[in-house]
Formats: C-alpha cells, structure tokens, sequence
C-alpha cells in the first residue's frame, strides 16, 4: 500500500508526533522514507542584508539536526528502514509537494503546526497549501497536548 513516504519536517517540537506516525507507517509498510526540511527563501530573504548569510547558515544548521532526529527516530524504531535526508531551499508548501511528485511518493506526513506555531493562522498554513496542493494523500498529524483527553501513553 505504502513504498514511498515523504515525512515533511521543520524540527520543531510539535511536529515530532507527525514524524512518530510517520516512520510507524513506514515500519509497518516496509516504506521507504524520504525526510525533507525545508529552508523558506522568504524567511531569509525578508530578513536584513547583515544578517542573511547567519541565518541561511542557522536554518540549515537547524535542518541538519531536525533530519538527524527522523533518522534517529527511524533507527529507534527499525534498523532496516530506508531513510534519506534532503534539505531543499525555497517555499516550504510548493518543495514539499514538488518532492512527492518527484519521488512518487505514497503519502505525504507533515504536522500541523511548525516553527511558527499560532502565528502561521494569520499568514496561512504550510501543511494546509499542501493539503490543497499535494498530487498525493497528505497525512497531517496535529500534536496532542497534555490536557487532551485523547492523549494516551503507551
């Protein structure tokens, strides 16, 4: 059912959760993924001449540890799942959906919220452009928090 899942992340906390049910999928499907972070030109771009260059190199620092953490996740949960890690530079929405096609991706896995949390619903979402943008089935994975009745421990 599932070759190919693309686990769209930006290292942050809340979208860990989606990174979980993303590699547990590809563990169950004998999947291989194809983690992807995302430097947003447009965050580097707007930011001031002085400091572009520092935060182009904080972004990719940051993408370097938010990918490590999926493999790390990968290999806690299969030593033989195939994981590939990708940086890409542009808009987040259209390199994640550009990537599913390109990788003839299953399932695309993305949390609901990123680096931005809240503030993303006044400027919109990157995981609902690419729900509505996607070629493939997006699998949009919200964080639970600890007073959310649906939360379970395993």
């Amino acid at each position: 059912m599932f070759d190919r899942i693309v686990i769209a992340t930006d290292g942050s906390e809340s979208v860990q959760r989606a990174v979980d049910v993303g590699i547990d999928l590809a563990a169950r499907f004998n999947a291989s993924v194809h983690a992807l972070y995302v430097i947003d030109v447009g965050e580097v771009e707007s930011s001031p001449d002085e400091v572009r260059t520092d935060l182009r190199n904080a972004l990719d620092s940051q993408g370097e540890v938010a990918l490590d953490s999926v493999v790390d996740t990968a290999e806690a949960v299969d030593a033989d799942l195939d994981v590939t890690a990708e940086i890409r530079e542009g808009r987040p929405a259209a390199m994640i959906t550009d990537a599913a096609r390109e990788l003839d991706a299953d399932v695309v896995v993305t949390g609901t919220r990123g680096r931005h949390g809240e503030n993303r619903f006044l400027i919109g979402s990157v995981a609902e452009r690419v729900v509505r943008t996607c070629p493939v089935p997006v699998l949009t994975v919200r964080q639970l928090t600890g007073e959310d009745p649906r939360r379970t421990t395993v």
